[in-house]
C-alpha cells in the first residue's frame, strides 16, 4: 500500500499525479488507450485544435536525430467542432482530466477557439500554443513576441473561468521574462519548453531530410535546456510549471521537479513506448516510498545550489 500522495496542483486544479501526455504525441487520446490506462494518469493534453481543420505540412514531416526527433508536422488537426463531436464522446470515458491545447493565426483565432470549447465541461484546462506564426506579422512566431504571448494571455483570460497554461517557446534569450508577462495577465501555469527549432540534410542528395527545411527539435538531446529553462523560471517567477524535454525515464521526471517544475508532460517517449507512462508512475512511487517521500509536491524546486 502506498502512502505517498502524489497529487499536484496546477491553478485550480488538481492532477491525482504529474505525469501528463504532451500535446501532440498522442493525437485525441484514443490511439495511446490501448497501451496505457488513461484513467491512472494526471492528465491528457489534446494535440493542437485550431479555428477550422488543417491538413498541416507535406510529408516528410518526421525524422530521427541523434537522440532526438524532428517534426514539422504543421499542426494538422480536425478542428474545434469535430473535435466537439466526434472527439470528445471517446474522452469522457475517461476519468483523466482534459486539457485542451490550442493553436492560432490571429489573435481572434484563440479567443474563438477558447470560448467555443469553454462551453464544454469536459475540458478542465487550456493550453495555449504561443510556437505559432502570426499570419498578420508575416509569419513571425507569437512565442518570440514579449507583447504578443502578453496579449494572447489577457485576451484568453477574458474568455474563460478554466485554469490556464501558456506553452511557451524555448527560442527566446530570457524565457522568465515570458513566465512574468504570462503570470501578471492572468495565466495560472506555464509549460516549459517546446520544440526547439532544428535541421537536417541528407549528405548525398544535399536536401533537407523534412520537407518544411526546419521543425521542432524533442526528445532527450533538448532535456539539459529544458531543465535550465525550468530552473529559470522556477529561480525568477512564482508560478507553477509543467516541465517538458527529453523525459524518458522516471529519474527523467523527478530532475523536472527537483529543477521546479510542479507536473511534467511525456512526449517522443510515447512514439518509442507507449506504455511507458504508466510504468514510470510505478516507478516514481517506488522511488518515494523508498526515500520516505510522502508528498511528491515536496520536490517541486527542491534544488541546492
Amino acid at each position: 500500500m502506498s502512502k505517498v500522495d502524489l497529487s499536484v496542483k496546477i491553478g485550480s486544479l488538481t492532477l491525482r499525479n504529474p505525469i501528463m501526455l504532451a500535446s501532440g504525441t498522442v493525437g485525441y487520446g484514443n490511439e495511446i488507450s490501448e497501451f496505457t490506462d488513461l484513467n491512472k494518469l494526471g492528465g491528457i493534453v489534446t494535440k493542437s485544435l485550431s479555428l477550422k481543420p488543417r491538413k498541416g505540412n507535406p510529408p516528410q514531416r518526421i525524422v530521427e536525430t541523434p537522440s532526438g526527433m524532428l517534426n514539422a508536422i504543421g499542426l494538422a488537426n480536425v478542428g474545434v467542432e469535430a473535435f466537439l463531436k466526434e472527439k470528445i464522446p471517446f474522452l469522457k470515458q475517461f476519468d483523466v482530466p482534459l486539457i485542451c491545447n490550442i493553436a492560432a493565426s490571429t489573435f481572434e483565432e484563440y479567443v474563438e477557439c477558447t470560448k467555443i470549447l469553454t462551453q464544454d465541461e469536459t475540458i478542465k484546462a487550456f493550453e495555449i500554443n504561443v510556437s505559432c506564426p502570426n499570419v498578420r506579422e508575416g509569419g513571425l512566431s507569437f512565442g518570440n513576441n514579449l507583447k504578443s504571448v502578453a496579449k494572447i494571455t489577457e485576451l484568453v483570460r477574458a474568455v474563460t473561468d478554466r485554469p490556464l497554461i501558456i506553452k511557451l517557446s524555448p527560442n527566446v534569450s530570457y524565457i522568465a521574462e515570458f513566465a512574468k508577462a504570462v503570470k501578471d495577465n492572468g495565466a495560472d501555469a506555464v509549460s516549459a519548453i517546446n520544440t526547439l527549432v532544428g535541421s537536417a540534410f541528407n549528405i548525398f542528395t544535399r536536401k533537407p531530410k523534412i520537407q518544411n527545411v526546419t521543425g521542432g527539435l524533442s526528445g532527450p538531446a533538448i532535456k539539459p535546456i529544458a531543465i535550465a529553462k525550468v530552473l529559470e523560471i522556477s529561480r525568477e517567477v512564482d508560478i507553477p510549471i509543467i516541465g517538458i524535454g527529453g523525459i524518458m525515464d522516471w529519474k527523467d521526471v523527478i530532475e523536472f521537479m527537483i529543477a521546479g517544475s510542479t507536473a511534467v508532460q511525456i512526449g517522443t517517449l510515447n512514439f518509442i513506448d507507449p506504455s511507458a507512462p504508466g510504468k514510470i508512475l510505478k516507478q516514481i512511487e517506488d522511488h518515494c516510498n523508498q526515500n520516505g517521500i510522502d508528498k511528491i509536491s515536496s520536490l517541486t524546486a527542491s534544488y541546492q545550489l
